[in-house]
């Protein structure tokens, strides 16, 4: 059997149909200050984009937004070089130049992907953990709007009607998220696809409404003194009250 994969034009459907916000808020204010002045997941220090060489393809034909990422250190290697051969790592010209409407789908759903029940049903939205100590959002999920949410779900399920492969992998994702979880004792957080909130208990213990005024916060933003701390020993500005 041919094996189905997005196309090109399938992308840019994508793009269309999600420029929601994630948020009323620059969320980008709240990591720059911790990170020489950029947002997180606008620099490859932290987060190497990675899409597919078809999505690529539309990119390259829209801006000049985009260059392939070239690694710089012996991590950044072993990224590229574990990529599957369908995909490609590519970089931007940083957060002062972003063309809203050209970020990759990769960009626009971060830090969330899909999370994948073992019963296979895309329930909702999880977030890349191994970004939990960097990312403002992760430590603050109700500012995350439902029409974010309901945008984000629609283009994943755009993407899994056309590419079965896509959908295989945000399964092992979500699998290795339960195993991380559980060896760590704690539930993980998720958005549910009609934008409210569920826990996935460790070690199969059900999934259940969760308050997201009650999820963990993590490093600098587990509370505003511990953020306003790291922010004068990085030697950044905070951003305004009115903006926390």
């Amino acid at each position: 059997m041919t094996k189905t994969t997005a196309q090109p034009e399938h992308f840019r459907q994508i793009y269309d149909a999600f420029r929601s916000p994630l948020s009323r808020f620059d969320c980008g204010r709240h990591c720059a200050p911790l990170n020489g002045g950029e947002p997180v997941c606008c620099t490859t220090r932290h987060a190497i984009p990675v899409v597919h060489k078809t999505e690529w393809q539309l990119l390259r034909s829209r801006s000049d937004l985009w260059h392939r990422y070239r690694p710089t250190d012996a991590h950044a290697r072993r990224i590229v070089g574990d990529l599957a051969s369908t995909c490609t790592a590519i970089e931007c010209k940083g957060a002062a130049f972003c063309e809203r409407d050209n970020r990759s789908l990769a960009c626009r759903a971060f830090p969330f992907a899909p999370y994948v029940t073992r019963e296979r049903e895309f329930i909702g939205l999880a977030y890349y953990w191994i970004f939990e100590d960097r990312c403002w959002v992760i430590s603050n999920l109700a500012i995350v709007e439902p029409g974010f949410v309901a945008e984000c779900v629609a283009a994943y399920e755009r993407m899994f009607a056309v590419d079965q492969e896509e959908f295989e992998t945000y399964c092992e994702h979500s699998a290795a998220m339960r195993r991380v979880f559980s060896r760590r004792r704690r539930a993980i957080p998720l958005i549910a696809r009609d934008g409210g909130f569920l826990a996935v208990k460790p070690h199969g213990g059900g999934i259940v409404p969760a308050d997201p005024a009650k999820f963990r916060k993590h490093g600098p933003y587990r509370s505003a003194k511990a953020y306003a701390r790291a922010v004068r020993d990085a030697g950044g500005t905070p951003p305004e009250a009115d903006a926390l």
